[in-house]
Order: C-alpha cells, then structure tokens, then sequence
C-alpha cells in the first residue's frame, strides 16, 4: 500500500492531454507548485482547470497559461495574473467564474456524490443564466451543479506513506475537498512520515482519498508584499 513516488515528473506520468485538473490552493497558499512544474514540462495541453485562481505571471498556474497548455479555467477569481486577464479578453482562454463559496460548495457536492444544490447566490445576475431557479419558502434559488476532475494536485504539510495528509493553518484551503472529487489524487508534501507517525485525530485528508504522494520541496513566495512606510 506505498503510494509514494520518486519525483513529480513521475507521479503526473499519465495525466494525458484534454485531462480536467483541479488544482488546490488560495492564491499563492497552498498550491501544488512542483506537480504544477512537472505538468509544464511534461508539454500536456488542452486542459481544463479548476482552481480558485490561476496564479501569477511567472509561478504556479501562470506557468501553464504562458505556455497555453490550458484550454479552459473554472475558478472564482482573476487578480495578480496579468497574462490570465488578456487571455481571456481575447478570447484565447475560456473563463467560467463562480463565487468562491459555490466554487467550494460544487467541488464538495462532487466529492460527496451530490449532483447538483440550490444556491441564493447569484440570483438575479449573470451567474444565473442558463441556469434552473426555483423557489423555496418564498426565496429564489439558482442550481449549480457539482464539479469532479480526471486528476487533483494538492499539497500538505505532512503525510504518510499511505497517503494520509494534513494541512498547515490556511494552506488547508481547498485541498481537502479536491482531494474528494477526483479519480486520481496526487499530493505532494513538505514531510513525509512513516504509517503510524500521524495521529488520527490531526489527519484531515484520509488515505483512501490519496492516490499518489511525493515529498518535495516547498517555495513559499509572497503574492504581493505591502509594507508600511516608515514614520520618523
């Protein structure tokens, strides 16, 4: 049952082109940035993405979108990502946006087996069209439909040999439910321990949900710096 692979090149081996990829993070927190590396260099294209946002110019998903492996990006938020913004006002990456809770509620509702929910989020704006509405106890409700992938890349701070992860503080984001809703889930971690050296009570992704799992390196950059200017 030793899930662990050698390198991220080797635990994204068979994610083909055209794959749907949910890829765990909240800016630049808790992203998969090694596997996201292995993806770039792997040449793998047509993808569609869901993240919550799409990193920046040069690191994270931006890496993908410069080299145009991704097709299609589901996610809830545009900022800090120069590139990720032309390309979609130009017609070369198709964007689907959510609010960040539905985002989070679609992705939780595929890895629990729910097909869809009704949300009052969204109602009466763009979020709504094309979509079925319905009322409950006199309020209006928009359907949204749940989201699962081909593959999730998430990170954690620890895990174990057989694929038991947890999380560190807001790194936790989404990786938790991704981990959930994908066929195959490859996770790599800051630590990885024996079986038995994580206690029950501190896991937060189960084993059962973990496919693959590679220790590697962690490079935790800032996504934007703001400082204080100094006071006499």
């Amino acid at each position: 049952m030793n899930k662990v692979f050698g390198s991220a090149d080797e635990a994204i081996r068979d994610i083909p082109d055209g794959a749907t990829i949910m890829v765990g993070g909240f800016g630049l927190c808790g992203i998969p940035e090694n596997l996201i590396n292995a993806l770039h260099r792997k040449g793998v294209r047509n993808l569609l993405t869901i993240s919550n946002n799409a990193g920046v110019d040069d690191f994270g998903l931006g890496l993908l979108l410069a080299s145009r492996q991704i097709r299609k990006h589901i996610g809830s938020y545009v900022g800090e990502n120069r590139l990720f913004e032309q390309l979609v006002l130009s017609g070369e990456l198709d964007l689907e946006l959510n609010p960040q809770g539905t985002l989070a509620e679609r992705i939780r509702a595929g890895g629990a087996g729910i097909p869809a929910f009704y949300t009052r989020t969204g109602f009466g704006t763009v979020v709504a069209e094309g979509k079925e509405t319905r009322e409950f106890n006199g309020k209006p409700y928009v359907m949204e439909r749940a989201l699962t992938a081909d593959f999730a890349l998430v990170k954690a701070w620890k895990g174990d040999r057989w694929g038991n992860l947890v999380y560190r503080k807001t790194a936790r984001n989404f990786n938790p439910m991704m981990a959930t809703a994908a066929k195959v889930t490859i996770a790599e971690v800051e630590h990885l321990v024996e079986v038995g050296d994580l206690q029950p009570d501190e896991i937060h992704t189960p084993s059962i949900y973990v496919h693959r799992i590679v220790e590697l390196p962690c490079e935790k950059r800032i996504e934007r710096r703001t400082v204080r200017k100094a006071t006499a």
